[in-house]
């Protein structure tokens, strides 16, 4: 019996050997042909931009095309679940976004991915915050005189969203409980015809990514009330944020970042980490991510899976206390 455990030991042993200097040659070979770097949403908007960025920069410095492609549908849940499917060798990775990986498993009863099983965090890239917004007719000019309007008609104010169980309903649901007001939910096709009847009248508020937000702010069609990170963003740095206002502890933002496929090799994990947040310190793809209205993060695998851990657990909190459910 001891010699037969001793021989079962030394084979496990030989075996665990063999993984290890397989994923080390499979790192040192790493990557021998083209990437490709699934966006799960239409070519054009937010992260189709930051993952076109990083993927040209990161590209020239590990010698190899990083391939965008580009496959929207059903609240992101194709793209996602695509990677998810993907053998982890590197070769397929996910433009990850708050959307699929934190707020999907909260409002969608079923998805095809578990988020923190089915995924290898590689670094969360870039972070924003929404940005509350309001028709300067509507006649306030802070967060308080905004919640002291809507509980003056309890329900009657109506909130734009880019539709239901999207990260700004669930963020206008979470200021709600924070302020104890009530208002009434309509939800668009994009943030662009949220947009257009916030300017229009036919909404009231409007929680709007900075792109889509600020140039009406510059332009004076709209006014911004407050921004929901924790600390002011650099792209509007004399907006208040909400919890400035008198709401602490409010702190939600939308983020991005590249994951991988569950059980890619640590190796390949840790070079493709450096190879982004070196990627993401220089000062070409900084102005580029910035001028979109982007504030640059480019985390450790391990930080970047304790946000996604927390992040998750206040949509989960948001989504179940509003009863919020994609059907």
């Amino acid at each position: 019996m001891r010699t037969h455990s001793r021989r079962v030991a030394l084979a496990l042993a030989l075996t665990t050997a063999t993984l290890a200097t397989a994923f080390a040659a499979d790192a040192d070979e790493y990557p021998s042909h083209p990437i490709r770097l699934i966006v799960p949403y239409a070519a054009g908007g937010g992260a189709d931009s930051v993952a076109r960025i990083i993927a040209k920069r990161v590209g020239e410095t590990i010698g190899q095309t990083i391939v965008i492609e580009n496959r929207g549908g059903a609240g992101s849940i194709i793209g996602t679940d695509l990677v998810n499917k993907s053998e982890p060798d590197g070769y397929t990775l996910l433009l990850g976004q708050s959307g699929p990986i934190s707020i999907n498993p909260a409002v969608y009863k079923k998805l095809p991915y578990d988020p923190l099983k089915d995924f290898a965090p590689v670094t969360m890239t870039t972070s924003y915050p929404y940005i509350m917004v309001v028709n300067p007719k509507l006649g306030v000019k802070t967060v308080q005189e905004f919640v002291a309007l809507a509980k003056s008609k309890p329900g009657e104010l109506n909130y734009g969203t880019t539709g239901i169980g999207a990260a700004n309903h669930l963020l206008t649901e979470l200021f709600d409980s924070k302020a104890g007001i009530r208002m009434t939910h309509i939800p668009y096709r994009g943030t662009a015809l949220a947009v257009t009847d916030l300017i229009a009248g036919q909404v009231q508020v409007v929680f709007a990514d900075p792109v889509s937000a600020l140039p009406h702010i510059n332009a004076g069609t709209l006014l911004a009330l407050a921004v929901t990170s924790k600390d002011r963003s650099p792209v509007a740095p004399e907006v208040p944020t909400i919890s400035e206002s008198g709401y602490g502890g409010f702190d939600a933002i939308a983020w991005h970042g590249i994951l991988a496929p569950a059980h890619t090799p640590p190796a390949i994990i840790d070079r493709l980490n450096a190879e982004i947040v070196k990627a993401l310190k220089e000062p070409e793809t900084r102005s580029l991510l910035e001028k979109q209205a982007m504030q640059i993060v480019g985390s450790s695998p391990e930080a970047f899976v304790g946000f996604i851990k927390q992040d998750m657990a206040l949509w989960k909190q948001v989504a179940d206390q509003a009863n919020v459910e994609v059907r």
